[in-house]
């Protein structure tokens, strides 16, 4: 993906002066970040990425700055965000926040095999051990709060009776008793850094995470990362399933709610796709772009019932 904002070598020295930074050796465009302008940037002795943030605010970007300080604080790895001299997470360039984190090394694999994803399993049950902090948002983004937005741009639609008739399958298992708490809320194979041995990942772009269900998390990341095409491999779920919970034991509240819930997962991001796609930055390369998660998560929703609890217990 082009960048938002265009960067020179002398631009990136100005937003790094602050930091102490008075030479550039390289810079580079990361791909990826339908949100963020990010920059791969070689300065003496160490690599960072700049990160223009396109749409947050100061106060969005800040929070963000703020949990990945938190994550680093409970010992959980990730991008780490640096200071400026004068201890501020975030500095401003044409009026947008930009913030500073280290490089991660290592590389993104479009489809992850099965001892990768365990590892991911591991990091996830790790990341739901930690608390929440106050300021997130207590719902998800794209989650059913917004479903009703359908009506808007797509009312009396077949997209719009599918979507209702999903609403309708997961409200039962949406319950009070379900723990909540700090979830990624996008585990995609690209927001996961493997290190050269493969033997370690990273999870990182926290922009979506929020105080939610955490079974939630985990039917996205089923949807993200265990996804062959229109349908789901099993044995990559197990694995993941079981790394999990070698972290953090699943309730039989939430064992029980993990396929209603990966359908709400693949109906989230089936909507966001339709909505953004159509009708909010509509692009006639992807009006159908929802279709093969739409056909992923009808897959998912007609398993038989105990295909899920079999495979978390």
């Amino acid at each position: 993906m082009a960048p938002y904002t265009t960067l020179s070598k002398e631009d990136i020295e100005t937003i790094l002066t602050p930091y102490g930074v008075k030479q550039i050796h390289s810079l580079k465009v990361l791909s990826g970040g339908s949100e963020n302008t990010n920059y791969k940037v070689q300065t003496e002795g160490k690599k960072l990425v700049v990160t223009v943030c396109e749409l947050k605010t100061k106060k969005n970007a800040t929070e963000l700055g703020l949990l990945l300080e938190h994550l680093a604080q409970n010992n959980f790895k990730t991008s780490k965000i640096i200071r400026t001299l004068d201890n501020k997470l975030l500095t401003l360039w044409q009026g947008k926040p930009v913030m500073v984190k280290s490089f991660i090394k290592g590389v993104i694999l479009d489809t992850l095999p099965i001892d990768l994803i365990a590892l991911v399993g591991a990091e996830l049950g790790r990341l739901h051990k930690v608390v929440a902090p106050k300021y997130l948002q207590n719902y998800a983004n794209f989650g059913k709060q917004e479903f009703k937005n359908i009506k808007k741009y797509a009312p009396n639609s077949s997209f719009d009776a599918w979507l209702s008739q999903n609403l309708e399958y997961i409200q039962p298992y949406i319950s009070p008793k379900l723990p909540q708490g700090l979830i990624h809320a996008d585990v995609f194979s690209n927001n996961v850094v493997v290190n050269q041995l493969h033997n370690s990942v990273v999870i990182f772009d926290f922009e979506e995470a929020v105080n939610y269900y955490s079974v939630y998390d985990i039917g996205m990341t089923i949807i993200g990362i265990c996804a062959e095409g229109i349908t789901i491999n099993f044995e990559k779920v197990s694995a993941l399933l079981k790394a999990y919970q070698r972290e953090r034991k699943l309730l039989d509240i939430e064992i029980n709610a993990l396929q209603a819930f990966t359908v709400y997962a693949g109906s989230a991001m089936t909507f966001w796709r339709h909505s953004h796609f159509n009708y909010t930055k509509p692009d006639p390369n992807f009006f159908n772009h929802y279709k093969a998660l739409q056909t992923l998560t009808d897959f998912i929703k007609q398993q038989p019932a105990d295909c899920f609890i079999k495979l978390a217990q």
